[in-house]
């Protein structure tokens, strides 16, 4: 098996397109460290299922975190597929004293980055301001869902992503820093002042 067709057969077949199951499994556990270290050095050795085993534990982390950066589930797919190209392709340069999810988050993050310029900058070129804002919302989520929704897509993309990660994703303010190479008191600020604009577009308060 080539590393080309070892990459295309982990996020979705031979077509290479992203096809996440009909029924939402339970991620796997992700291995212990020294579990987990043995299997990034047979990647970093190019063995395609050692890479396989890696995409099956971090896939579902990496791809809700895209979800809740974009709001677009057929978009974070796409993105979280080519993450784990980009990481297969990449994986010599990992430092092994870094956290590998958020090595993986900080590369979905400069994805969604990328696709979010080139969307801008499509909206100005074609004069499409108001087609492309908001992002849709199924009629039939709650009220709650919906200004969680809009009070997310509503925050600037760095403190987003901080939220993303610390506050559903359960990243320490150090693995959030680390993934989006930020300093670490910018995360701890994005995160207090992120939650807080959530709770006033619920309704809540911080007490």
């Amino acid at each position: 098996m080539t590393a080309a067709t070892a990459v295309l057969s982990i996020t979705g077949g031979t077509t290479g397109v992203w096809r996440p199951a009909k029924t939402r499994a339970a991620a796997p556990p992700t291995p212990p460290a020294t579990a987990e270290a043995a299997l990034i050095q047979a990647a970093k050795a190019r063995a395609p299922d050692a890479f396989s085993r890696l995409v099956a534990t971090h896939q579902q982390g990496v791809r809700a975190f895209l979800r809740r950066l974009c709001g677009d589930h057929a978009q974070a797919d796409d993105l979280a597929q080519e993450t784990f190209l980009t990481a297969w392709m990449q994986i010599g340069r990992f430092d092994p004293k870094s956290s590998f999810r958020a090595w993986l988050c900080g590369i979905a993050y400069r994805k969604h980055m990328t696709a979010r310029r080139s969307w801008l900058r499509g909206l100005k070129r074609d004069g499409d301001w108001a087609e492309g804002r908001g992002e849709s919302v199924a009629e039939d989520r709650s009220r709650e869902r919906v200004l969680l929704h809009a009070a997310m897509g509503a925050l600037p993309p760095d403190q987003r992503a901080a939220v993303a990660l610390c506050l559903a994703a359960d990243f320490s303010h150090t693995e959030a820093a680390e993934a989006l190479g930020l300093p670490l008191g910018t995360i701890k600020s994005h995160v207090a002042r992120g939650r807080a604009k959530l709770l006033d577009a619920l309704g809540g308060s911080d007490d």
